[in-house]
């Protein structure tokens, strides 16, 4: 494919030199090779027009760039070279890539879940509905992505769209006509999706949550709205919306307006409802009642947020064209989504619980869940958390006070650092913690800390490690380190002197 036909649904405001044969399209002068598409593009940390003069000497056939500065320099130093200037640059890397992988995005159906909490439970959700009625998938999302049943690992929630594009070529090759991913604010904010069709649109829930890079609420939301409001390429045919949540319903104005079909989901409102609630540690039962009548879902997981999560599935489930009975069948498919109440058992007489939680929104569900589950037993709930460093730093001592009131005991520690010191971060924490007048423990040393908490515990209580899921580093100023909460409370609870304490392993 030659450049011109790559860039023939670009907008190009100025085009020059040749038009060699493109091999491939590439936004990272690293991964730049013999005949690449090189689109310099300016993002938030850097300027990706200062590695022009980087991707011609690997071998870029063509440079797309956003910069008339950058243009003319090049053309005055490459006259040959294939060159465009466009005014989006990640618009342009979106539709020139749709270009070259021959446009994956319309040989499948698209589902796109968006809101603060719940997206990835909820995208495993429905990636198990379609797999369970025999539909092959691409699911990307925080955890992982599946690539018609091979599993990747998940460097962005939501990767840049020549990445998602060729996620997609892959899914499509491999026989795959269904994708559902988690689509994050950050995406679509800076167009990672732009030009993405999706049949069905989900939203979960908006809480105080990624306000360094919005600024405000109101931001934050509009950029959630872009899913449901046409800004893509056109509206979904069906929008899944939260209708308990005040953002949902305000997003069914928006859904209307844009004349999608709306399929409304709450606990007690909305067309997808759970009646009858049965749940315990190990799972939950409720009756699901919906327009097409009454089914009985059972799943292995557990708590107030999956059952929003499973109605928002089960919602987009019927949307995509499973019956009552696939529904059903698909949710109890689903061992576990990692890292999301995830239980680490070595047979010590405590529970303890890995978990995403990481707003305060989030801490206040996951504690009162964990409180439901001692109450009979007379346990205790024992919370760990930290707060990630170079983030919104408003949001510390809500979350201090979130845990603080949710638990009996509180262990404060570090979640990723990155370029912040630790203390800092526990400080920022400690105003919430108390005015929440609990008992609690600063150790910035995470391994320390789960030691701490797992030998705080007694029989009936039950232990939370909050903050970093399914995450296998720790980020600190340095760089990441491995470090993964199940397999080092694991690791201590099966360290000899918490055996001989707790009779774990008998």
């Amino acid at each position: 494919m030659r450049v011109d036909e790559v860039l023939r649904e670009v907008a190009c405001v100025r085009r020059a030199g040749g038009n060699a044969e493109v091999t491939g399209v590439e936004y990272d002068s690293r991964r730049v090779g013999p005949g690449s598409l090189f689109v310099a593009m300016r993002g938030e940390s850097t300027d990706g027009n200062r590695y022009i003069e980087n991707a011609i000497p690997a071998g870029a056939a063509a440079v797309v760039t956003d910069s008339p500065a950058a243009f003319d320099e090049t053309a005055r130093k490459h006259p040959e070279l294939a060159l465009a200037e466009v005014a989006h640059g990640r618009r342009a890397l979106a539709e020139a890539a749709a270009k070259f992988f021959s446009h994956p995005e319309r040989q499948l159906a698209l589902s796109g879940v968006t809101g603060t909490n719940g997206k990835t439970t909820t995208a495993f959700l429905l990636d198990a509905m379609l797999n369970h009625a025999g539909h092959k998938t691409v699911l990307v999302g925080t955890i992982e992505y599946h690539v018609a049943g091979a599993v990747r690992p998940s460097p962005h929630t939501t990767p840049e769209s020549r990445d998602l594009l060729a996620l997609l070529r892959e899914g499509v090759d491999a026989g795959a006509t269904e994708a559902v991913m988690e689509v994050s604010s950050h995406a679509l904010d800076q167009g990672r999706v732009h030009g993405l069709g999706f049949d069905t649109a989900i939203f979960t829930n908006l809480t105080r949550d990624h306000l360094d890079f919005h600024g405000t609420m109101k931001n934050y939301f509009a950029a959630k709205r872009k899913l449901f409001d046409g800004s893509l390429l056109h509206p979904p045919r069906v929008a899944v919306l939260n209708i308990d949540d005040p953002y949902g319903a305000e997003l069914a104005l928006t859904a209307r307006e844009s004349g999608s079909e709306i399929f409304s989901y709450g606990l007690g409102v909305g067309e997808f409802r759970a009646e009858d609630v049965s749940m315990a540690a190990s799972g939950m039962r409720f009756t699901l009642q919906c327009p097409a009548g009454a089914a009985e879902i059972r799943t292995r997981l557990t708590g107030k947020v999956n059952v929003y999560n499973l109605l928002a599935a089960c919602a987009a489930g019927y949307a995509r064209g499973l019956t009552l009975e696939e529904i059903a069948s698909g949710a109890a498919s689903l061992r576990c989504v990692p890292g999301r109440f995830e239980t680490v058992d070595a047979g010590q007489p405590f529970t303890v619980v890995v978990d995403y939680a990481h707003t305060d929104d989030a801490l206040r569900n996951l504690t009162a869940l964990a409180r439901e589950f001692v109450r009979d037993s007379g346990g205790r709930v024992i919370t760990l958390f930290g707060c990630g460093g170079d983030r919104d730093r408003t949001k510390r001592p809500l979350m201090g006070r979130a845990a603080g009131e949710g638990s009996d005991v509180v262990f404060l520690t570090s979640d990723n650092p990155r370029s912040e010191e630790p203390e800092a971060i526990l400080a920022d924490v400690v105003p919430g913690l108390d005015a929440s007048g609990v008992k609690y423990i600063l150790e910035p040393s995470r391994e320390k800390a789960v030691r701490m908490a797992l030998e705080e515990a007694r029989a009936g209580d039950i232990v939370l490690l909050a903050g970093k899921g399914h995450e296998k580093t720790q980020v600190l100023k340095s760089g990441p380190v491995p470090f993964d909460d199940a397999a080092v409370a694991l690791k201590i609870l099966q360290s000899p002197d918490v055996l001989r304490r707790t009779g774990a392993g008998a």
